[in-house]
């Protein structure tokens, strides 16, 4: 069908956005709110994020004109009776949204789609609630709704052949690229983003690593734009929290159930940067630079870095009675250390990228030998990462069961891997998607990885895909696109 006139109900900044959207493509839209001071928050919304666009060019001050004169406001749901579409972006109450779509379902005429922009509830338990089903659809937006440029589609088992393809093209004329996927909690982006940020503060909890090391391990190791702790904050810890309880009411994965360390935080009302506190408090205080002390150093194995010779380029010797002994490894470092006639000196080097070292120390490393380390990393321009001596160290330990993940959700029919990369990459600026990271990082070494994840913490979930684990026996060293 042609989609000309476009009901949003709900106007704050996520509806707002959306309205915004639609009338930037052409499309005339009628917004509606429950009551004249919310409709009038909305319409400031769209009038701030119109004005912000003219003033750096994005816009003139015609278009802005004609943008804003395609929105019509109102506080009546009677106004949509004759839209082609009606979109919701009311808070994540499930029954405020069947009550709404029951509502909307008598309002509007029989050939009108209704879409929910829920980012995890089930659509198919909105969809039951009419006498519709097969128009309701899912159309999930991401925030900030006239910026960010991917669209989920939800289809469900009961949506009626052709309407997932119709909002699809819509999406398009949005100027949007939409993912089609299946009614899971979560979708992609969440039901893969949230339980590795989740896993993020389990590490922290078990003392693996510190909130910064976790989070520049991430950053400047795999490349992603914010640590999962940063980011946290920015998406707010009681959204995230409410989102993992969605998850695991579905799957009853432990893996999902909220962290004890986030329940905490949110219990305490610290939220992130909307309460001014949350994993980050409101002002850090400067971190003092460490004075170095380390004069010599050992390199145990294969030198697979070239370590060695940038260290000696910077004035430092290999000895014989070194101060710290650094053995390029996988895990556990413990069957190295207890090697040497002094096991305290030895700390395990993980190299992620070109930017971090993760230095894994033993039950026996001393804490010079630890810090010798450290220092020896800053001097080869490496930013360390201390960890423990555990499956995955950092980097791999949370990034593994998340392309495993992908792997699953690709597996059951849920979505296609193009989706899901492209879910990723534009939901979450990754630099890659998850199939693509398998690719370059090889299936083998993912699998081999989980494998031994698998082994340390005895989590169902760890254990690698089957389809994973097939392909690699298979000699397959990525994965085959069709």
């Amino acid at each position: 069908m042609a989609f000309e006139t476009v009901g949003v109900v709900g106007l704050g900044t996520m509806g707002a956005g959306i309205a915004e959207v639609f009338a930037r493509a052409g499309l005339r839209v009628i917004g509606v709110e429950a009551d004249a001071e919310a409709l009038a928050r909305g319409r400031g919304h769209v009038e701030r994020s119109t004005a912000r666009a003219a003033d750096r060019g994005k816009l003139t001050a015609g278009q802005r004109a004609e943008i804003l004169g395609r929105i019509t406001l109102t506080t009546s749901r009677e106004d949509l009776r004759e839209v082609d579409l009606v979109i919701e972006a009311i808070p994540e109450v499930l029954d405020h949204k069947v009550s709404l779509f029951q509502d909307l379902d008598r309002i509007c005429k029989p050939e009108t789609v209704l879409a929910t922009n829920t980012s995890s509830l089930p659509v198919t338990a909105v969809a039951a609630a009419t006498g519709r089903p097969g128009r309701v659809i899912g159309m999930h937006f991401f925030n900030p709704a006239p910026v960010m440029r991917l669209v989920e589609v939800v289809s469900t088992v009961v949506t009626a052949p052709g309407v997932t393809a119709e909002i699809s093209e819509l999406a398009g004329r949005l100027g949007k690229t939409a993912v089609s996927v299946g009614d899971r909690a979560g979708f992609v982006v969440n039901r893969l983003l949230l339980p590795y940020l989740n896993h993020a503060a389990v590490l922290l909890e078990l003392g693996i690593a510190t909130r910064d090391g976790i989070d520049d391990a991430m950053r400047l190791g795999v490349g992603l734009p914010m640590g999962p702790f940063a980011l946290l904050d920015l998406i707010g810890l009681d959204t995230a929290y409410e989102v993992m309880e969605v998850l695991f009411d579905e799957t009853r994965d432990r893996r999902h159930a909220p962290s004890p360390l986030l329940r905490e935080l949110v219990t305490a009302g610290l939220l992130g940067r909307k309460s001014g506190h949350g994993f980050y408090g409101p002002q850090e205080p400067p971190k003092e630079p460490e004075k170095s002390t380390v004069i010599t150093f050992a390199i145990d194995g294969p030198d697979v870095h070239g370590l060695g010779e940038r260290l000696r380029a910077a004035g430092f010797r290999p000895s014989d009675d070194p101060d710290t002994v650094l053995h390029c490894t996988d895990r556990p470092v413990i069957e190295h250390a207890v090697r040497l006639s002094d096991p305290a000196r030895l700390v395990g080097l993980h190299v992620v990228g070109d930017k971090v070292a993760e230095l894994a120390g033993t039950a026996l490393t001393s804490p010079r030998a630890a810090k010798a380390a450290r220092d020896l990393m800053r001097v080869a321009g490496l930013t360390p990462v201390s960890c423990k001596d555990r499956a995955g160290f950092v980097t791999d330990a949370l990034l593994f069961p998340y392309l495993n993940d992908a792997v699953r959700m690709y597996d059951s029919g849920y979505a296609s891997m193009a989706d899901i990369d492209a879910a990723m990459r534009l939901g979450c600026g990754y630099p890659a998607g998850p199939f693509e990271m398998l690719g370059y990082l090889g299936l083998a070494k993912v699998r081999d990885g989980l494998r031994a994840l698998y082994a340390e913490y005895r989590e169902p979930a760890f254990a690698p895909a089957p389809l994973l684990d097939q392909l690699v026996t298979a000699g397959v060293s990525e994965f085959p696109r069709s």
